[in-house]
């Protein structure tokens, strides 16, 4: 991992959404250096679900060693902003970095989009980092060696990524919009304006909290591994280093950083790739070891092949000795009223491939339903080759990596459909 250099020590940085996850992580690290931190977030009561809150998140950077400014803030106020600016300022004497991390999401395409939920991401993911950076760049242009790093992806232009989610997509490429034409407005004055991206999904209290179990944790990294690329991206010449859209693991590679495996959750699992890239699985394990890296994910298999790629291969012939109405009938026998209780959610299935057709899955109402044909009000409908729909309930491909490889078309509610992803692992443990 990264380590740290004391060149932070004394500095004041301003972090959004910083009482946990990733915005938590970069905080700690930073402290560890001893930079003063700004916690600027709205939790100052403990949630019911997710730990943490700005107190907390307060004590874990003193202890870390560095000093610790906790000011609820909801991004969204132009008011509650300025105060937090006025008093880091008036506690540490300037801001020297702004961390734009606070995000709020919701991938749900347009029709299931309510104006209310449009304005909440736009507010916060956009308007805030707008807000926040306008209110913070003063103090920044009298700042030493000043940042400002946007946790936000690369502009990636494909229509993919904006079709199943145009209200989330158009809100975070907002962030990253203002760090393209920030760094040049600022070039000049020395302030580097950059954002960060990981290159795989991130594990956190958020995710877990939105039905995210040991499967989905398997395939994601620690937030650290953010921590630790903002902490090098935050140490480096702000009049030089701007401009530019990074990823996590590259940016590490590029510093020297061999073993990305000790990121993993889980050490050994294939990792899931996060939105708004191009790059598949394969592709980062073939460019993690040709800068000399040794993923954990990627192992030679008979013949040349991936694991991964050769358990594709396996997968694709296995489903061929099933169907999707055997897995349906397999499924009926597991329903009961407690499963429908946990679930609340009615599924549409749309198969195209060898076994083309429609098939619902009931999991809201009495004791549960399956059955050919289209479901009456489906919270969520998935598209899919029949080969790949018998592959998930059979254990032997992951709903979220197919989902995020294109493969798997969602509609609706995410979050029953990542419920629905444990019901296939319990399916596969009764090898059903």
């Amino acid at each position: 991992m990264a380590a740290n250099t004391g060149k932070l020590v004394g500095r004041t940085v301003f972090i959004t959404g910083a009482s946990r996850g990733i915005g938590k992580a970069i905080a700690l690290k930073l402290a560890r250096d001893g930079a003063n931190i700004v916690i600027a977030a709205k939790t100052a009561e403990p949630h019911p679900k997710l730990p943490g809150t700005i107190y907390t998140a307060a004590k874990e950077v003193e202890e870390a060693g560095g000093k610790a400014l906790p000011y609820v803030v909801d991004i969204r106020s132009e008011e509650q902003v300025a105060k937090a600016v006025s008093e880091a300022v008036k506690k540490f004497g300037g801001i020297d970095i702004l961390v734009n991390n606070a995000s709020a999401i919701s991938l749900t395409g347009t029709l299931q989009t309510p104006m209310k939920r449009y304005d909440l991401m736009n507010g916060v993911n956009a308007r805030g980092t707008y807000l926040c950076s306008q209110a913070c760049l003063p103090h920044l242009l009298k700042g030493t060696n000043p940042h400002i790093l946007n946790i936000s992806p690369p502009l990636n232009m494909s229509a993919k990524w904006f079709k199943g989610h145009v209200a989330y997509t158009m809100a975070k490429y907002g962030m990253s919009m203002c760090a393209l034409g920030m760094a040049e407005e600022f070039r000049d004055e020395g302030v580097a304006v950059n954002t960060l991206w990981p290159r795989t999904a991130i594990y956190t209290a958020a995710m877990e909290m939105l039905g995210g179990g040991s499967e989905v944790a398997k395939q994601c990294r620690k937030p650290e591994i953010m921590a630790d690329a903002a902490y090098l991206m935050l140490t480096q010449d702000s009049k030089s280093f701007t401009g530019h859209f990074c990823i996590d693991d590259e940016v590490l590679l590029q510093n020297g950083v061999k073993d990305i495996s000790s990121y993993d959750f889980v050490p050994g699992s294939k990792l899931l790739p996060d939105f708004f890239l191009d790059v598949g699985p394969e592709d980062l394990a073939q460019q993690m070891t040709q800068h000399g890296a040794t993923p954990a994910f990627y192992k030679s298999a008979p013949g040349g092949a991936s694991s991964s790629s050769a358990s594709t291969s396996a997968s694709a012939s296995a489903a061929g000795d099933g169907s999707p109405a055997q897995t349906f009938q397999a499924l009926k026998g597991m329903l009961s009223k407690e499963l429908v209780q946990k679930i609340n959610a009615v599924f549409q299935f749309d198969l195209t491939g060898s076994h083309p057709g429609k098939w619902y899955l009931d999991l809201k109402n009495g004791t549960g339903a399956v059955g050919e044909g289209e479901a009456a009000e489906a919270d969520c409908t998935m598209g899919m080759d029949s080969a790949l729909f018998m592959d998930m309930f059979a254990g032997k491909a992951s709903a979220s990596t197919a989902f995020m490889t294109g493969k798997l078309k969602i509609k609706g509610n995410m979050a029953v459909a990542m419920k629905l992803e444990k019901l296939m692992q319990q399916m596969h443990k009764s090898k059903l």
